[in-house]
């Protein structure tokens, strides 16, 4: 016979970096929540992470979005350092600044042109430096000779991706949060002021909902009256064996861990549902790395994989309140590292005040999407 459990305050479905990180914010502020996982077996885009807190190029067509990712990164360090305190985890979470790396004078001359148009419009500016090929060689002495330069943000730093998703749930663990994995939902409706939520495992009730599946979203989202529009967008990912230490600094694509290897991948492909990889793309991402560090051509690949980013139609995230009763709530992110102190923090607090400010939300609606041309 299925399972059934009581109603809790708050049901977070979705267990990746975005729904831990509510659900550890909303449990260490004293409410009952449980957290629903599909499990291993989801599109987790925390597999196809290169852990980058990253600011630089974020919200270039959304000016509310640039201030909103400027404002979750410097948050980092004390969110890093309480989840620290509270699992014993470390993250690894550093912020030396990170690298652009340009491939040619051109795309260079764009990134630069993007980036100073982006600060001219940003409540919070965010400092950026446009390096030629001569200074980047001095601040990274491995840089390949065919590299054009960089634009430099100081304001970008990286974490273990893996190690912040475990450091979520045991978090809000810890705070009387309730995980349960192996729980995909398979349908969603209203009962009564609440909301019934039907697994393979068995059936919950809540008070309030949080849609927080990723890619699940798009299915999930109308059952309960609502518009996810998301889609897939396969990453391809490979890492090398251990090698000596030569790069301090975040970049675009490729990022040292504390070990010593390396794990790189830029790629962006409209690929459905498939997580697999091909030759042709894994053979450009190692031709890629190898201009920008030629150090790494001797090095060996142990591991390559895809894996699948959740993406809206422009880019940035979309929070909706469910209209009437208003104990829904979707959210559908890319970018779940850095926006991980935001989704804890004042997130959290909006979803308890059950009410997402009209003016502070707006441009995260998806009714942005419907504008008809005049």
């Amino acid at each position: 016979m299925a399972e059934r459990h009581p109603t809790s305050d708050f049901v977070v479905i979705g267990g990746g970096i975005v729904g831990a990180s509510i659900a550890y914010g909303l449990a260490k502020s004293g409410e009952k929540v449980l957290l629903l996982d599909e499990g291993d077996v989801a599109f987790r885009a925390a597999r196809g992470n290169l852990g980058n807190v990253w600011v630089q190029g974020k919200g270039a067509t959304s000016h509310a979005y640039a201030d909103l990712t400027r404002n979750a990164a410097n948050r980092w360090g004390g969110f890093a350092a309480a989840l620290q305190e509270e699992t014993g985890i470390d993250l690894h979470f550093r912020r030396p600044g990170a690298f652009y790396i340009c491939f040619s004078e051109e795309e260079l001359e764009r990134r630069s042109g993007m980036m100073a148009s982006i600060n001219e419009h940003a409540t919070v500016r965010s400092e950026f430096e446009t390096v030629g090929p001569e200074e980047l060689r001095r601040r990274l002495p491995e840089i390949g000779p065919e590299i054009a330069g960089a634009t430099y943000c100081p304001d970008d730093g990286t974490a273990n991706p893996l190690f912040l998703l475990r450091a979520l749930i045991k978090a809000a663990a810890g705070f009387g949060a309730t995980y349960l994995p192996r729980r995909k939902v398979v349908s969603l409706c209203r009962d009564g002021e609440g909301i019934c939520i039907e697994t393979e495992a068995g059936t919950f009730h809540a008070g309030r909902v949080v849609l927080a599946a990723g890619l699940g979203n798009g299915k999930l989202a109308p059952q309960l009256g609502m518009t996810a529009p998301v889609r897939p967008v396969r990453g391809q990912i490979m890492v090398t064996e251990k090698v000596r230490k030569f790069l301090d600094f975040g970049t675009n694509f490729i990022r040292q861990t504390v070990e010593g290897g390396c794990v790189f991948g830029e790629s962006s492909e409209e690929a459905g549902f498939d997580e697999g990889t091909t030759l042709s793309v894994l053979r450009e991402t190692a031709r890629r790395a190898v201009t920008a560090f030629p150090l790494l051509r001797d090095a060996r690949v142990v591991r390559a994989w895809g894996a699948l980013r959740i993406m809206t139609p422009d880019g940035v995230p979309v929070y909706q309140q469910a209209p009437g009763a208003g104990n829904v709530f979707l959210i559908t992110v890319h970018s779940g590292v850095t926006l991980a102190p935001f989704h804890a923090g004042e997130m959290a607090v909006a979803l308890r005040q059950n009410r997402l400010d009209p003016d502070r939300y707006l441009p995260f609606s998806p009714e942005r999407f419907n504008v008809q041309a005049a």
